[in-house]
This record gives structure tokens, C-alpha cells and sequence, in this order.
């Protein structure tokens, strides 16, 4: 096959040939263990690891067992978590979300104590910590009722604020309200916590595969769903203006969400913003892969690192991934 170019009126291509380390030299994309980010979930009591039925291999922990499961994430070669809290009360004002003992806050707080060097991610929402399940302050409309977005956005700038000072080295709004990005960045320069970067979820899509985290997090809506407040699967330019509105309000590292799915939109957002872009291989990526090796269907690893690879080569300098552990122990292997 012969291909025209311009400068080079007409080439034959060829695949680069050779031994594995001449490949190699020429890779355009790699794995690396500093790229990983585990999603972890804690919960109160003590002596805590409650299994995650939908998602093999995941569990709700306690703080205690969190500082063990912390400690062989470090171990495998993995230096960033992401913590997600599940409160033991909830509330209709998500007062758990911003407390100063609230659960995240206490987990962060043990995790730098016991381990000053992780980076320690934390999920700046409200869902977990509302009696009815979603993002925002709910109020009476007709005969249902509305999420509230301006509202809900000093909420979350305490909630990432209560976050930072108990030392997370990064706050990540997920819950997609309008504004909320320019409301916790003010909010963290008011306290004098200006050096605490924004992971913000700018590309959020109300997705079918974020079905097993609803069990994981205890965070499923008990009345409509999210779709006025999180994104159209079919719009990828509106992807773009929201993920532009997050950049102009202070975000510094911009995510897209769910990864496989959208790996489009994580080469449109890299490429226009060029910012750090995260990609976050949600729940059900994990679990369909985890039920279909389990059948024996496919090969776990082979899958598992070919897919992280694709979120690579679309743009993705963060990997936010329930297998951050394994794949840092098979790139040593």
C-alpha cells in the first residue's frame, strides 16, 4: 500500500521489526506506576473490610483496615489513593460531608500520619452523606422535587475545605454542579489553602456504568436519578464547554468519566486544554472484566493492561483504577 503525503510524494509504510527491546526504544506509550491512583472506600467502626459484592476484590474498610490496605498499595508500588467516605448517619444537608471529624476527614488525618509521602485524593461530594442520595440540596417542586445547584456550591467548598485541612494534597469535586470549581477555589484561598490543587470530574456523564459504585458507596438516589446534573452520553461538545468552564474557574487537572466509553473525550480534552487530564476506569469497566475472567472467557491481565494502555494513548496522564495495585505489580513482573 502506498500513501501520498506532500513532503513525501508517495512512501511505502512498514511496521517497525525487530527484538523486543528495539520495540521497546520506539513505544509511543507506557504504563508506569506513578500514574495510579486506587480508589478506596472507609467507613467507621474498627476491624472493618465488608466485601463489595458487585465488585470482587473491593471493599468498604475502617480506618484501620485502610491503613493496612494503604500500606500494600505502597508496597505494590502505588503512591496516590482517592478515599471515598461512607458516614454511619446521613442527613438532608450532608452536615457528615463537611464535619471536622466527618470520616474522610478522620481517614486522611490517620493516612498522613502514618504515611507523610502519599499523595491522598479526596472525593468532594454530597451524595454519600444525603438521606435521599443526591449530589446537591433538594427542594419541593410541584409534585417532585429539584436539586438546587447555587445552594449546594457552599456546601462543597466546606466539604473541600474541611478536606485540606485535614491534608489532602488534592480535593476532587465529582457531584457536576454548575460553579462549584470557582466556589471551592475561593473557598481554599480564604483559609490560605491556595497551594491545594483542583482534580476536578469536568467530564461526568450520567452513565449505566457506574452501577456497582451505587452499592460500594451506599450512594444510590432514592427518588429520580442524576441526569439533570450530569452529562448526555451522546454530547461530546457540551463535554468540552463544561470541561472549558472548569479550567476558566481554577481547576488543575481536569477529568473524564467513565474511561473505555469516552476515550474521545479524553483525547479532545487533552488536546485543546493540554492539562493534566485524568481518566477514571469506573465500576462496572471493573466488574465486567473481573465477572467475564472469572468465566474464563478472557485473559485479566492481558485485558486489563491492553485497556489502561488505550487510556493512555487517548491522553490520559492519571489513572484513577480498582486494579492500581495489580497492574503496578505486573509492570515489576
Amino acid at each position: 500500500m502506498s500513501i501520498s503525503t506532500g513532503k513525501f510524494p508517495e512512501y511505502r509504510p512498514r511496521r517497525l521489526r525487530g527484538s523486543v527491546a528495539l520495540r521497546a526504544l520506539v513505544r509511543e506509550n507506557e504504563l508506569n506506576a506513578r500514574q495510579l491512583i486506587l480508589p478506596l472506600f472507609v467507613r467507621g467502626g474498627r476491624n472493618v473490610r465488608q466485601a463489595i459484592g458487585s465488585m470482587p476484590g473491593c471493599f468498604q474498610l475502617s480506618i484501620d483496615q485502610l491503613i493496612k490496605e494503604v500500606a500494600s498499595t505502597i508496597e505494590a508500588g502505588v503512591g496516590a489513593v482517592l478515599l471515598f467516605g461512607i458516614p454511619e448517619a446521613k442527613d438532608e444537608k450532608a452536615s457528615g460531608a463537611y464535619a471536622a471529624n466527618g470520616i474522610v476527614q478522620k481517614a486522611v488525618r490517620a493516612l498522613k500520619k502514618e504515611f507523610p509521602e502519599l499523595l491522598v485524593v479526596t472525593d468532594v461530594c454530597l451524595c454519600e452523606y444525603m438521606s435521599h442520595g443526591h449530589c446537591g440540596l433538594v427542594h419541593a417542586h410541584g409534585s417532585g422535587a429539584i436539586v438546587k445547584n447555587d445552594p449546594t456550591l457552599k456546601l462543597l467548598a466546606r466539604t473541600a475545605a474541611s478536606h485540606a485541612e485535614a491534608g489532602a494534597d488534592i480535593v476532587a469535586p465529582s457531584d457536576m454542579m454548575d460553579g462549584r470549581v470557582r466556589a471551592i477555589r475561593e473557598e481554599l484561598d480564604r483559609r490560605g489553602l491556595d497551594q491545594v490543587p483542583i482534580m476536578s470530574y469536568a467530564v461526568k456523564f450520567a452513565s449505566a456504568f457506574y452501577g456497582p459504585f451505587r452499592e460500594a458507596a451506599e450512594s444510590a438516589p432514592k427518588f429520580g436519578d442524576r441526569r439533570s446534573y450530569q452529562m448526555d452520553a451522546a454530547n461530546g461538545n457540551e463535554a468540552m464547554r463544561e470541561a472549558a468552564l472548569d479550567v476558566a474557574e481554577g481547576a488543575d487537572i481536569l477529568m473524564v468519566k467513565p474511561a473505555l466509553a469516552y476515550l474521545d473525550l479524553i483525547y479532545r480534552v487533552k488536546t485543546e486544554f493540554g492539562y493534566p487530564t485524568a481518566a477514571y476506569a469506573v465500576s462496572a469497566e471493573y466488574s465486567m472484566i473481573k465477572a467475564a475472567a472469572e468465566k474464563g472467557w478472557i485473559d485479566e491481565k492481558a485485558i486489563v493492561l491492553e485497556s489502561h494502555l488505550a487510556m493512555r494513548r487517548a491522553g490520559a496522564d492519571i489513572l484513577i483504577t480498582y486494579w492500581a495495585r495489580e497492574i503496578a505489580r505486573w509492570l515489576r513482573e
